[in-house]
C-alpha cells in the first residue's frame, strides 16, 4: 500500500475513533525537518517510516485523553516522582530549550521534556493526541470541507507547571510569537497559516492561506509549534526573544518535567511537575531528569551499554564493529528506528565568498551544473560507506525523500563510477592543467573545495573516504569538522552552524517529522531559505531558489491525499533536489541505548521527540 493511501487510512479510522469514543488523550512527541542530527543532525536532526499512519491512529484513539483525567487514586499519585534520577546522555548538548527557537534537535528534545504540541506523531507515524482532545477529521467537524481551517477542541484539565490553567489564549499567544520575525522562531509551518482564533477558552481554529489537504502540520509534533505560556513569554515576542535567556532556557510548560538548570552545551536539570495531568495514574515516573551532554557517541554507548552508569543514549552515530561487542556485554540494549532521516552532502547555492556570504548570490559552480553534481555522485562507494560508519543501521541511498513509494529514477548512484565521472568532468572542460592533481574550472580555479561536517569518528571516517574517491577525479575535499553543539546549534550563535552554511559542502543527516512528503520536501521552497534577516530560520539551508521547485512544491502542497499526483510530485520533488543541490548517501536510522533494567519506553520514534513518551518510562532495581 502507498505511503498517500496509509495517510488516508489513518483519517478514516481517526475519523471512526473520533465518532465512536469522542475523546482522546495522551502522547508527548516533539521533527522536519529536522530532524537530525539532526540534527537537525543525526538529528536534526535523525525512522520506520514505511509503516506509517496506520498503526497510529488505532493507538492514539485508545491510549488518549484519560491519563489525566482518570481516576487514578491515591497509589498512583503516590508513585509519581518516586523513582530517582533518570540520567540521559546527549552527547550533543541543548544550548537552550524553548523548542520554538531552534531546529535541532538536542534542543527539541530538551525543549520536548516540558513543552508540549497539540498533537504528537507516534512511532509508526501516526498522530494521537496530547493537549487536544481528539484528532480533528471532516467526519467530527474538525476540518471543513474546503480545508481551508482546521479546529481542535483544547482539554479542559491541563495545567501549566507553575499551577495555572492551560487555554486557547496560550495557543494563539505561540503562533502571534512565531510570526513576528524579528522573534527569530525557527517554526516554518507557520507561513502557510492565515489566522489562529481562540473560538473560547478551550476551542482553536486555524485558517489556512489556501486549501491544505494535509493540516497536521500547525502544533504537531515536537518541531511543529509546542505551546509557549503567554504569561511567562509576553515580553519575549520579536527582538526581545533571544535574550530572554532565563525563559528560553527554562520554559514553563504542561508536560511531565520542569527544567531548575540548564548549563548549555553541558547539562539540564529538571524535575517531575506535581501539576502534570498524569500524576493520578503515577506518571511521570522519576523524580528529576538529567541530561549530560560532552564526550562523543561512543563514549556514551559505552556509558550505558557496557559500563551502566547511564539510562539512555542519543544518536549513536558508531561503527558497527564498536557498538556489537558493547551490547553483548548485557547490560544495555540497542534501539533503532528508520524513517525518512538521510545522511547527506549539501552543495551550497549560494556563494560563501560573497560579501555578505551565503545571502542570495548564486554559487558560481553548485548552481545549474548537473554533470559536476553527478561527477561527484558516482565518484562515491556508498556501500563502503554504509559498511565503514552504520552496518545494519544504514542503507545506500540516492534519494533525499527515502521512504514511502520512493524514486528509482537516481538509482544510477549505487554503483561507483570512476571512469564515468571522470569523463563528465572532461566533457566540462575543468582539466589539469598544471599537473597538480587538481582539476581547473574556467573562470572559477582549481576544484578545491571546504567540506565540513560534525566531529564524530563515523563521519571523518567517511569524509576520508569521499576525499580519497574524489581526488581520483581531479577534486581535492579539504576536510573539516565542527564540534557537534556549535554545527546543530539552531539559535546560530556560532558561524559554524548549519543554517548559516559560510562553506562551500557541508555533511549531516536530516529528516521529515511525520510520513506525509508534502511537510518535508516544501523546505526546499525558496521563501525558506535561512537569512540573517530572518535570524537565520528557515528549512531551506541548502539555499535551493529554483521557479520550477517552487511551482512542484506549490503544486504538491495542494493536491489532495489521495491523488495519484501525490506520490508523482514527491518523487520530482525528491528527483530536482537530489541531482541538484543533494548528494544523498545513506538512509539512517535512529540509533539510541537504553539500560536493560529501563522498562516502558516503547519503540523508538524517529517521527517526533524519542522522549515522546518519556512519563510512561520506569526502572526496574
Amino acid at each position: 500500500m502507498s505511503k498517500w493511501k496509509r495517510l488516508i487510512a489513518v483519517l478514516a479510522i481517526l475519523s471512526m475513533f473520533a465518532a465512536a469514543c469522542g475523546s482522546d488523550d495522551d502522547g508527548d512527541t516533539a521533527g522536519g525537518d529536522t530532524s537530525g542530527d539532526t540534527s537537525t543532525d543525526d538529528g536534526s536532526s535523525d525512522d520506520g517510516a514505511d509503516d506509517g499512519a496506520d498503526d497510529g491512529a488505532d493507538d492514539g484513539a485508545d491510549d488518549g485523553a484519560d491519563d489525566g483525567a482518570d481516576d487514578g487514586g491515591d497509589d498512583g499519585a503516590n508513585m509519581a516522582g518516586q523513582g530517582g534520577d533518570l540520567l540521559l546522555l546527549q552527547w550533543q548538548a541543548p544550548s537552550q530549550a524553548n523548542a520554538l527557537l531552534s531546529s535541532g534537535t538536542k534542543d527539541l528534545l530538551a525543549g520536548s521534556l516540558v513543552q508540549e504540541p497539540l498533537a504528537e506523531i507516534t512511532p509508526d507515524g501516526g498522530i494521537v493526541p496530547a493537549l487536544a482532545v481528539e484528532i480533528p477529521t471532516e467526519a467530527n467537524g474538525g476540518i471543513s470541507a474546503d480545508k481551508t481551517t482546521i479546529t481542535w477542541n483544547l482539554r479542559d484539565d491541563v495545567l501549566w507547571s507553575d499551577g495555572t490553567p492551560f487555554t486557547a489564549s496560550d495557543v494563539v499567544f505561540t503562533y502571534e510569537y512565531c510570526i513576528n520575525e524579528e522573534t527569530g522562531c525557527s517554526v516554518e509551518v507557520f507561513t502557510a497559516v492565515e489566522s489562529v482564533v481562540a473560538d473560547d477558552d478551550y476551542t482553536v481554529t486555524i485558517t489556512f492561506l489556501e486549501p491544505t489537504p494535509y493540516p497536521f502540520e500547525p502544533f504537531v509534533g515536537y518541531n511543529g509549534g509546542m505551546i509557549l505560556q503567554e504569561a511567562q513569554m509576553a515580553d519575549c515576542v520579536g527582538a526581545a526573544a533571544q535574550s530572554c535567556s532565563e525563559q528560553n532556557f527554562a520554559p514553563i510548560g504542561t508536560g511531565p518535567y520542569m527544567i531548575t538548570e540548564l548549563r548549555p552545551e553541558d547539562t539540564l536539570s529538571a524535575e517531575w511537575n506535581p501539576n502534570y495531568r498524569g500524576v493520578a495514574d503515577g506518571k511521570p515516573f522519576f523524580t528529576t531528569v538529567t541530561i549530560k551532554g560532552g564526550g562523543d557517541a561512543e563514549s556514551a554507548a559505552r556509558s550505558v551499554l557496557e559500563v551502566g552508569e547511564a539510562d539512555y543514549a542519543w544518536n549513536l552515530q558508531v561503527a558497527p564493529e564498536i557498538l556489537a561487542p558493547m551490547e553483548a556485554a548485557g547490560i544495555g540494549r540497542l534501539a533503532s528506528a528508520f524513517t525518512a532521516n538521510v545522511e547527506h552532502i549539501s552543495l551550497n547555492q549560494t556563494d560563501p565568498f560573497a560579501d555578505p556570504p551565503s545571502e542570495g548570490t548564486p554559487n558560481p559552480l553548485f548552481v545549474d551544473n548537473p554533470d559536476l553534481h553527478r561527477a561527484l555522485s558516482i565518484a562515491i562507494d556508498r556501500a563502503a560507506l554504509v559498511q565503514v560508519g552504520y552496518g545494519p543501521q544504514g542503507n545506500p541511498t540516492c534519494n533525499i525523500w527515502p521512504v514511502g513509494d520512493q524514486s528509482t529514477n537516481n538509482d544510477w548512484c549505487l554503483t561507483q563510477d570512476i571512469d564515468g565521472a571522470n569523463a563528465l568532468l572532461d566533457g566540462l572542460g575543468y582539466l589539469d592543467t598544471d599537473g597538480d592533481g587538481v582539476r581547473e574550472a574556467p573562470e572559477y580555479g582549481p576544484l578545491e573545495f571546504d567540506y565540513v561536517t560534525s566531529t564524530n569518528a563515523v563521519r571523518q571516517s567517511n569524509q576520508e573516504l569521499i576525499q580519497s574517491y574524489w581526488a581520483e577525479i581531479g577534486v581535492k575535499a579539504n576536510m573539516k569538522n565542527e564540534d557537534a553543539s556549535l554545527f546543530f546549534d539552531g539559535t546560530c550563535a556560532s558561524d559554524a552552524c548549519i543554517w548559516k552554511f559560510f562553506t562551500p559542502m557541508q555533511m549531516y543527516t536530516n529528516g521529515a517529522s511525520n510520513a506525509y512528503a508534502g511537510a518535508y520536501l516544501n523546505g526546499f521552497a525558496s521563501s525558506k531559505i535561512p537569512t540573517s534577516a530572518t535570524s537565520w530560520g528557515g528549512d531551506n539551508i541548502y539555499r535551493i531558489n529554483s521557479a520550477e521547485m517552487d511551482a512542484l512544491i506549490s503544486e504538491m502542497t495542494s493536491t489532495a491525499l489521495d491523488d495519484p499526483r501525490l506520490n508523482e510530485l514527491a518523487i520530482e520533488i525528491n528527483d530536482l533536489a537530489s541531482t541538484t543541490a543533494i548528494i544523498p548517501l545513506i538512509h539512517r536510522a535512529n540509533a539510541s541505548a537504553f539500560s536493560n533494567k529501563m522498562e516502558n519506553t516503547g519503540a523508538l520514534n524517529g517521527w517526533d521527540s524519542e522522549y515522546w513518551n518519556i512519563e510512561e518510562w520506569t526502572r526496574s532495581e
